[in-house]
């Protein structure tokens, strides 16, 4: 906040000019004041006893008796043991509000020729299933830090890698050509990523009917798993596959073609999309190329069955298999592939990887091995690690067919969310284009914000009742505020109100308001925490904690019928600014706010 700096430039010159001694900014503590003292900020006193020799309160009250001399911007101070609470002048606040009205985007950083190069990768969905719960905490968390680090300043190419490759995908193709009577999305009226999930859970069902016949037959699971007719179809599929089998890969394109087309319609209304994507089926083979010559340089080494291994032991882990001795590739290798052909296509200063903390031993593997094979953002490789989310009646399983699919659950949420508009009596008043377009503003924006404003490491439960209430820390509640301030503005202009570009500085401001001025100003700081622990429920959380105190500044003072002017155009001032900062926080976290609600 520039009003910290320039009370911390003061507190050096104080301490210079008192004790004789320079400081460095970072040795001077300056935070908020506690809301049981008065003042605004305090600054911790203990660091300079040693320079001061003197008492705690002795030294507190010298440099508030140098700061109230010689630092206009200090009204009045008081001393609490070595703490030094003090007051800012009523006229600095004004000028910070001018300040952050001067400023279209504040707290955002715009990236130059010289920023860094972040890519993100999220989503990383499988050709087999539609998106599903688990995913939308994944794309949601991804898109939403990709905006936070671009408001850092930095440059972000956005991600995705497609696992289109593998048994499981051979699954969905053997039963649809098995069982699938040549069904399409158009013959059905399915979306494609979800046809292809219900072949997926037909192999499942169809698979445990085999499996139970076999142990029927007094077979253990195990051995009437190896023996499965079906399964055996399946990786012989895979083999064909693999060996590029004309017939099997048409039916790979054709099916992976009907999912692709899915995804995107799932993408478009989440409001998220990617700037470049890649695909397993185009990776495997490079990353088995980097590693046989990771082999021949020695870095890797090859068992007596044929495969090849990583000794990770020197750095405290184990043994990492990377080529079965059949030659076939793991998962290692194919992220092995993908960052290659990364680093080939993009200047990467930084890769950061959103995938769920069960994965987090693959990531310190795969940043240790793309180090040791030469990839310069290897060692500084960062896997944002998150928590599973679940519902309140516990886990999903894709196989079983109980999955809570992303389209199903943002559905829910918008018709949700329009049937709460009716009830109000809100629709009445709308044309049925805005009915619609704000059902699905506010359906999203509660799934979304939900999501987003629990620490991203932390396990959650999504519930969706409580996320569309449109009272306490929920996307309805500040976009509802959002929209209430929209209303005043509009109201202001129809009055024939116009705000002056600056306001005087010669008036007063309760304390009310000059906190909400001082949360404003805390945003910038608040975006760069955001991206330094790349944490999009700092931003989320903010944006709650703003405008509850906004709605306790409405409830109390008046703003369109207060009769000095200056004080309403103040009041009409902050008002805009609050909107300002509302939406461009949510837009952080990828969440529209409606204008009208």
């Amino acid at each position: 906040m520039v009003i910290e700096q320039q009370i911390t430039k003061a507190i050096q010159a104080g301490i210079q000019a008192l004790y004789g001694a320079e400081v460095n900014p970072d040795q001077i503590q300056l935070q908020k004041t506690k809301k049981e003292f008065k003042g605004h900020l305090t600054l911790v006193v203990f660091p300079f006893l040693r320079i001061s020799k003197k008492a705690p309160e002795q030294t507190a009250r010298e440099i508030g008796d140098y700061l109230l001399e010689h630092e206009p911007a200090i009204a009045e101070f008081n001393v609490i043991k070595g703490f030094l609470n003090l007051t800012i002048a009523c006229s600095q606040w004004i000028d910070l509000l001018n300040a952050i009205n001067g400023e279209a985007d504040y707290g955002i950083v715009p990236a130059t020729d010289q920023s860094p190069l972040v890519m993100i990768e999220y989503s990383s969905p499988n050709t087999n299933k539609p998106l599903h719960l688990g995913h939308v905490r994944n794309i949601l968390l991804g898109h939403s830090l990709s905006k936070i680090l671009e408001a850092n300043g930095n440059k972000v190419v956005k991600t995705n890698i497609v696992n289109d490759r593998g048994i499981h995908i051979c699954k969905s193709m053997l039963a649809w050509k098995k069982w699938g009577n040549g069904a399409t999305p158009e013959s059905t009226g399915k979306k494609g990523d979800h046809l292809i999930g219900d072949f997926y859970v037909l192999f499942s069902n169809k698979l445990k009917e085999e499996v139970n016949a076999l142990e029927a037959k007094g077979l253990s699971k195990e051995e009437a798993e190896a023996q499965s007719p079906l399964m055996a179809e399946a990786r012989e599929m895979l083999r064909q596959w693999e060996a590029g089998d004309k017939e099997v890969r048409d039916l790979w394109a054709m099916m992976n073609s009907w999912v692709y087309a899915g995804f995107d319609e799932t993408y478009k209304l989440m409001g998220v999309g990617f700037d470049k994507i890649y695909y397993e089926s185009q990776t495997y083979l490079e990353g088995k190329a980097k590693v046989l010559e990771g082999l021949e340089k020695g870095i890797f080494y090859r068992r007596e069955d044929g495969s090849v291994w990583a000794d990770l032991k020197p750095e405290g882990l184990d043994e990492k298999l990377l080529l079965r001795s059949d030659g076939t590739s793991v998962y290692m290798t194919q992220d092995i592939g993908t960052a290659k052909l990364r680093f080939d296509d993009y200047p990467i200063d930084k890769m950061i990887y959103v995938v769920g903390n069960e994965q987090n031993y693959h990531f310190q593997v795969l940043s240790i091995l793309l180090d040791k094979l030469g990839f310069a953002f290897g060692k500084g490789l960062v896997h944002f690690s998150y928590g599973m989310v679940e519902l309140p009646d516990g886990k999903m399983k894709s196989r079983e067919g109980t999955v809570v699919d992303a389209d199903d659950l943002m559905e829910e949420m918008i018709n949700t969310a329009r049937d709460i508009s009716r009830e109000l009596g809100k629709a009445n008043e709308m044309t049925p284009e805005e009915v619609e377009d704000i059902a699905r503003i506010v359906g999203l924006g509660s799934l979304k914000y939900f999501i987003l404003k629990v620490d991203p490491r932390k396990n959650m439960t999504f519930n969706p009742k409580e996320s569309i209430d449109f009272n306490g820390n929920t996307g309805p509640f500040i976009q509802y505020t959002y929209a209430r301030i929209r209303s005043v503005l509009r109201k202001a202009t129809e009055q024939g109100i116009v705000l002056p570009e600056r306001l005087p500085l010669t008036f007063s401001i309760s304390e009310k308001e000059e906190g909400l001025v001082q949360m404003l100003a805390d945003y910038a700081e608040i975006v760069k925490e955001a991206g330094k622990l790349y944490s999009p429920a700092c931003v989320a959380n903010y944006i709650y904690d703003l405008v509850k105190e906004y709605n306790q500044f409405y409830h109390d003072f008046s703003i369109l019928r207060e009769e000095n002017p200056e004080s309403r155009d103040f009041r009409l001032l902050l008002s805009a600014n609050v909107a300002k900062i509302v939406r461009s926080g949510m837009n952080l976290l990828g969440i529209e706010v409606p204008e009208r609600m």
